[in-house]
């Protein structure tokens, strides 16, 4: 009985640390036409902790990246598992 509890036990283990989620999600949309540029950025947390110190992301990284000077949509999405979440910021413009 104790070993089935103990295999239980490690099993559940690692279903949830392999488990992981992803929300996507529109945070914008503008009159500007789509074009043609995409860019992104993202950033990962452990623990909810951001990974580095002065992290540029967002839109305005975003646009930067993809050389957007117009934005037309912006999208986010979130990766999540038990320890790691990555957010990523999807903008396209012209």
């Amino acid at each position: 009985m104790r070993k089935s509890i103990t295999k239980l036990f490690a099993g559940a283990i690692v279903v949830l640390t392999l488990a992981s989620c992803a929300v996507s999600a529109p945070l914008m949309v503008t009159d500007n036409t789509r074009g043609d540029k995409v860019g992104k950025s993202s950033y990962t947390t452990i623990f909810g902790i951001p990974l580095g110190l002065h992290l540029e992301t967002g839109v305005i990284a975003a646009a930067k990246n993809g050389g957007i000077t117009k934005v037309a949509t912006v999208d986010q999405t979130v990766y999540g598992g038990l320890f790691k979440a990555t957010v990523t910021t999807v903008v396209t413009g012209e």
